[in-house]
């Protein structure tokens, strides 16, 4: 995310018209016409003249609008309550009910999500709250900053100690090592309603929801999704269609990771006005899923430029990716995108920087497509991006060739995920490899080394650059 980026919280992406149409009168305060959703469910906005404190004094909504990275919003799945499958006790007043007991602002992301839905992510947080089969109770699955990989909580967490348990785990982590460190300070420190675990959680593959246009909900109500491919939605019609929420007794409006928005619950009878209100704007209702389901970083046209090349190539070549997202990252190396496949621009190595030279990418996918088997394996390096269509459109005939064979597979797939993969580091200054195979002769790095037992006085052979440098990389062999 762009850092020069204000943000406004909107706790589990779930805001009301009233709601939301002051943020926008104050907005507009600002001078601003059009804002961002962001990945988590946040609003995103530049904010260079005007002064927050004489911003937020305008909202009869106590809006805070935050200026640094400090504070995270609360992910929630929320949106997909009631309109895509769901745990059989989870109803969206759950939801409400444990977003309106947060009293305070997180520092750590914190998402809580029903595993049966694929629109909202499931472990892209610090905290992961995840519905279990008994009712009122749900797993933790923790990535605290400072850890290496992430751990459940050996017990259920309880709806109603949802809040508490995470204000309690933000004033601790810092110190805490492992889950073990951390249960046994949690269980010193707080009382709570925990329940034992009698099962590993499964998270189901499902299929990615198309998530646009009007939809049937029951048998007299309706629901809308509503997508913008540039992602800057305009401040008058915002507020002009949030008049049209109130004046139709609809609720709450919510934003979807998708830097989307959907509205639930709009009477039978509203729904000839609704789509006379859109049509006489000229809102399209119906984008291919072709450009629906990307991931691109906010107010970078490079990305979305990129996103266009790829998109037509796969319009011009008829290929289908229902199903499947794909998400443009700037970060290598970050892997905590909810997509897909993940295209990741690679850093031009400082040596050649003052020259003008073609960015390559690197096409990573997630085990199975399943962005929830949080398992990453690289299908390409330092492609061209002249090459990206092709290797897309391969990707895509292989996750429709193994769709639905996926669990039968799972052992087999498991066993030549790790044969054909190779754990090696790559400095991202010159891209230079390091490879334990071989170790260094140079630095008289024995064959078999470890990259992890190499002394941090280790520099790259190829740039001078510090062992820091490097991060690990997962090469797939031929």
């Amino acid at each position: 995310m762009n850092d020069d980026l204000h943000r406004i919280l909107i706790k589990g992406g779930v805001t009301s018209p009233g709601e939301l149409k002051d943020i926008i009168t104050m907005l507009e305060s600002a001078g601003l016409t059009s804002v961002n959703f962001g990945s988590r469910q946040d609003i995103l906005f530049p904010l260079k003249d005007a002064k927050e404190e004489q911003l937020e004094s305008i909202s009869k909504f106590n809006t805070d609008i935050i200026a640094n990275r400090s504070f995270q919003n609360i992910v929630s799945s929320y949106v997909s309550a009631d309109i895509f499958d769901m745990t059989h006790w989870l109803k969206g007043s759950t939801y409400l009910y444990i977003l309106e007991g947060f009293d305070f602002l997180p520092k750590l992301k914190i998402n809580i999500t029903d595993p049966k839905q694929r629109l909202v992510p499931i472990f892209s947080g610090n905290l992961n709250f995840i519905a279990s089969d008994q009712e009122d109770y749900w797993y933790l699955n923790i990535k605290l900053p400072h850890w290496k990989s992430s751990e459940f909580y050996p017990v259920l967490i309880y709806s109603w100690d949802i809040n508490s348990i995470s204000k309690q785990i933000e004033e601790i982590y810092e110190d805490i090592s492992d889950i073990d460190e951390l249960f046994f300070v949690m269980n010193k420190n707080l009382e709570t309603n925990n329940k034992t675990m009698e099962k590993e959680l499964k998270v189901p593959f499902q299929t990615f929801p198309y998530y646009e246009g009007m939809n049937r909900l029951g048998s007299d109500m309706y629901w809308l999704g509503l997508y913008w491919r540039n992602n800057k939605y305009d401040l008058s019609f915002l507020k002009e269609f949030c008049g049209f929420c109130l004046d139709n007794s609809i609720g709450k409006i919510c934003i979807t990771p998708w830097k989307s928005f959907v509205v639930k619950g709009i009477k039978k009878s509203s729904r000839p006005a609704l789509e006379r209100f859109l049509g006489k704007r000229g809102i399209n209702v119906r984008h291919s899923q072709l450009e629906m389901n990307w991931h691109v970083p906010i107010d970078d046209g490079e990305a979305l430029e990129l996103k266009k090349y790829l998109v037509r190539s796969f319009d011009q070549n008829d290929i289908s990716t229902y199903g499947l997202t794909f998400g443009i990252s700037n970060e290598v190396g970050k892997r905590s995108h909810f997509a897909s496949v993940i295209i990741e621009k690679n850093n031009l190595p400082t040596i050649v920087k003052e020259f003008e030279v073609r960015p390559t990418y690197n096409v990573l996918h997630f085990e199975h497509f399943d962005p929830n088997s949080q398992k990453y394996i690289t299908y390409a390096q330092d492609i061209d991006k002249i090459e990206l269509p092709g290797l897309l459109m391969e990707l895509s005939k292989m996750y429709f060739d193994q769709l639905g064979r996926a669990e039968d597979d799972e052992k087999e797939t498991s066993v030549e995920v790790v044969e054909a993969t190779q754990s090696l580091y790559q400095c991202q200054d010159c891209l230079t490899v390091y490879d334990a195979t071989f170790g260094d002769e140079e630095f008289n790095i024995a064959a078999g080394t470890k990259f992890e037992d190499i002394d941090d006085a280790y520099e790259c052979p190829m740039c001078s650059a510090p062992k820091a440098t490097f991060k690990e990389a997962m090469i797939q062999m031929s």
